[in-house]
């Protein structure tokens, strides 16, 4: 059943147009597909993907709500930070992060803002 199944992350956005320009801009990437005028859909890798849909709900949740993971974080940061995204700093309890980049037992990993005010992560496994 569902174990079998491609998964897809679900993102909102107030504004769907500021939303297509910060992940063409910021993060290099463009639609696959537009499934209605209020929606896009992004193909990742290994058949992953993720939409975002139009809504006035958008940012409003306080965790991360999707995350790629990757084999060199530092290269990844630093051409995100080229293009002008930039990483979010926590200090409480269980995280704290040190120049954007926290590390724990599992690995290191780095949070920033899109456009629209959700959390997204960039992961590397030890």
């Amino acid at each position: 059943m569902l174990k079998d199944r491609t998964i897809m992350a679900v993102l909102a956005a107030k504004d769907i147009n500021r939303a297509k320009d910060f992940y063409r801009d910021k993060l290099g990437l463009e639609p696959s597909e537009s499934m209605e005028d209020d929606s896009l859909l992004y193909s990742g890798g290994n058949g992953t993907g993720f939409l975002i849909y139009q809504t006035e709900n958008a940012g409003t949740a306080k965790n991360t709500q999707m995350g790629w993971e990757t084999d060199n974080l530092e290269a990844e940061m630093e051409e995100l930070r080229g293009r002008g995204v930039v990483f979010e700093d926590y200090d409480f309890p269980g995280l704290k992060t040190e120049n954007g980049v926290a590390d724990n037992d599992w690995g290191r990993s780095a949070w920033f803002l899109d456009s629209e005010g959700n959390i997204l992560n960039i992961s590397q496994r030890k």
